[in-house]
């Protein structure tokens, strides 16, 4: 189980820092999230590049817990 954290480490810290910056009034990535799911209405080249930058350690922590999960799986042959 420690070394299944460990491997999270870098990504979780990525996403709380560079994924959540800056933070006030709200964090970046969620008034970026808002907009888009408001229809994106007035998103430039630049808001989008801002999201990806923003949205990329949350992509890599997902898929570095999804990979973990699944190796713990494979270990183990079953879900434990």
């Amino acid at each position: 189980m420690k070394e299944l954290l460990y491997g999270l480490k870098t990504p979780f810290i990525a996403s709380l820092t560079l994924g959540l910056a800056p933070f006030t009034p709200e964090p970046h990535v969620l008034g970026k999230i808002r907009w888009l799911a408001g229809g994106a209405v007035g998103m430039q080249g630049m808001d989008w590049l801002d999201l990806a930058f923003h949205g990329i350690p949350w992509v890599w922590l997902i898929t570095a817990v999804i990979l973990a999960f699944i190796k713990k799986i494979r270990h183990h042959g079953q879900l434990c």
